[in-house]
């Protein structure tokens, strides 16, 4: 049997297990409060902080998918020697396209140097580098803005609390959370360790394009227009709009076969709609 250790069992976590439990893997996944919602969803709940020593010895393939902090991966920080007890096929490491830093609109690909602009880039780079280091089989997977069920924008849009943040020359590149398991268990089946892969989709797009579409969707008309330096943002919010960039996939589709479900932002809303009605 194979047995899949998640380390941070998340969003997209849950859509990879949703794909493999079905197929008789076991999923093992870490957990400081969900452990009931993991069970339910048929995932082994791993309390955490725990002992991650026996599940590291039985995993067969790793996702690591926790937020860094200045030390770097935090589950790595904890296992310490006891990584050097996993033998697995294929570990995998989400990281984000943040690592590339701003590139003013332009295009990025995985052969770009690094260069965050911000700590969350920074610690984002030391992650990687740590997960490489480790000897083990790792893949890179740099991950644009996530969403799909309960993580798109008509919640805010039906309670009247979303903005368009304009800010001339913004785009982003995103990505709908089962095109990232779909990439994932691409990987699994054609591993190349070392390798790293941007995972986005085809149509990178201002924000207010995004919401604009949406609102549409809803029959609703477009949110109050804010200007980026007036707008009221957490730091966290704010840090998202430091960086510019457009993102290439090339390499998931000719080297892993991969056929995105949700090519543009039109087609995600549309099947998060859906789901969520």
């Amino acid at each position: 049997m194979k047995t899949l250790l998640v380390l941070g069992h998340g969003y997209s976590a849950t859509a990879l297990a949703r794909r493999l439990l079905p197929l008789g893997w076991s999923v093992i996944g870490t957990t400081r409060s969900r452990a009931q919602a993991l069970r339910a969803e048929g995932v082994t709940p791993l309390i955490w902080p725990g002992d991650l020593g026996p599940a590291l010895a039985c995993a067969t393939h790793i996702l690591a998918s926790a937020a860094p902090d200045a030390g770097g991966d935090p589950f790595l920080q904890a296992a310490g020697s006891q990584i050097a007890t996993a033998r697995p096929e294929w570990v995998g490491y989400l990281s984000t396209t943040v690592v590339y830093g701003d590139h003013q609109g332009a295009w990025v690909d995985e052969d770009t140097p690094v260069a965050p602009q911000n700590a969350r880039g920074t610690q984002r780079v030391l992650a990687e580098q740590q997960w490489l280091a480790t000897g083990l089989p790792v893949h890179i997977f740099r991950l644009a803005g996530i969403y799909g069920p309960g993580r798109g924008p008509f919640e805010k849009l039906r309670n009247g609390t979303a903005r368009r943040i304009l800010k001339p020359g913004q785009v982003f590149s995103r990505i709908h959370v089962e095109d990232i398991a779909a990439t994932l268990m691409a990987s699994m089946t054609h591993p190349n360790p070392g390798r790293v892969y941007n995972v986005c989709d085809d149509e990178p797009a201002p924000p207010e394009d995004i919401i604009s579409f949406a609102a549409d969707m809803l029959g609703l008309p477009p949110p109050p227009a804010v200007d980026f330096d007036q707008a009221e943002m957490t730091p966290m919010a704010r840090s998202f709009y430091s960086d510019s960039k457009r993102v290439r996939n090339d390499r998931i589709k000719s080297e892993l076969g991969v056929h995105l479900a949700y090519p543009g932002y039109r087609q995600a809303l549309e099947a998060i709609l859906r789901a969520e009605s």
